[in-house]
């Protein structure tokens, strides 16, 4: 990538063309692979809390960031309708997922089940944040297939009815996604200077690392949250980074500025460095403000 070799992003790049479909792909990777079904069975969209960290965490995340800040290219409303184009679909295929979600976990043992999906959720962490360890890990499909073969009981299955609580949730943590999304996308040009990229995708892969203890139970259920609020503020770095106005100023301030200067009455105006030519007359020592060889003290002034 241009400004950050997210491991995520960077491996999708080569494969996919373009900024637009760059960004479906990030985005609707949790659709495909069988993460965001495996969350809405594992109950982690139960509380408005949950919701919102599923949305932030994986559809938002740190590749949306990266891909968003260092891939597309636009004005601001430009890149905002791109997200919009992108979360459309989104938001319409985590609905239908979410709808079948209850049937399909009639037929899991979803004590089983919720391990697993634990278990992909800390690997996609530990992928996000190398991509040394992602290269050793086994994909989250491989991980959600093994867990739907670990935990399956034919027995129950049952066609479950379709609700609006069932799909509501999921609906709601996709859109939150996308607004986080769209939001990146309008304060671009601003977060461009002020964010460290890495820094967030290190920070974020934390955050979503402590997500399956709290499916599971081992950490409080905001503590995902908590980590992720967190990690953007460690990300802004403001200081790094000088406006390109600023350096042009100084150039021009550099240029107009000779690099000696000879007054008028022919006296040279120099530094103030060892090698600087005095004036007629005037004693070394006193000109650096030391007591000269007239008070007894034969000590060269830098001494």
């Amino acid at each position: 990538m241009s400004s950050s070799q997210h491991p995520v992003a960077y491996r999708l790049e080569r494969q996919v063309g373009g900024a637009t479909k760059l960004l479906a792909t990030v985005m609707g990777l949790p659709l495909v692979d069988g993460i965001f079904p495996a969350m809405v069975l594992a109950g982690a969209l139960s509380s408005p809390v949950g919701i919102i960290q599923v949305g932030l965490l994986v559809f938002g995340g740190s590749a949306t960031v990266a891909v968003i800040l260092a891939e597309m290219d636009g004005t601001p409303r430009e890149q905002a309708t791109s997200v919009l184009a992108v979360g459309v679909v989104l938001i319409a295929i985590a609905g239908i997922e979410a709808a079948f979600a209850p049937t399909i976990a009639s037929a899991l043992k979803m004590e089983t089940f919720e391990r697993f999906a634990a278990l992909v959720i800390a690997a996609i962490a530990a992928k996000t944040a190398s991509a040394r360890i992602g290269e050793v890990l086994p994909s989250p499909g491989v991980i959600i297939g093994f867990g739907l073969l670990a935990s399956l009981q034919p027995s129950g299955f049952e066609v479950k009815a379709i609700e609006a609580t069932q799909i509501l949730p999921a609906v709601a943590a996709a859109g939150t996604g996308v607004a986080f999304a769209l939001a990146i996308a309008l304060t671009s040009p601003w977060l461009r200077g002020i964010v460290d990229i890495d820094r967030f995708r290190f920070g974020s892969a934390v955050a979503l690392g402590v997500l399956p203890l709290s499916i599971l139970g081992f950490a409080p259920g905001r503590a995902p949250l908590a980590v992720l609020a967190v990690t953007s503020m460690l990300a802004l770095d403001p200081g790094e980074h000088v406006p390109d106005d600023l350096d042009d100023a100084h150039a021009n301030a550099s240029a107009d500025v000779p690099a000696e200067s000879t007054p008028a009455d022919g006296t040279a105006v120099t530094d103030g460095g060892e090698n600087a030519e005095l004036t007629e007359g005037e004693d070394s020592s006193a000109a650096y403000g030391y007591p000269g060889e007239e008070d007894g003290d034969e000590r060269r002034p830098w001494l």
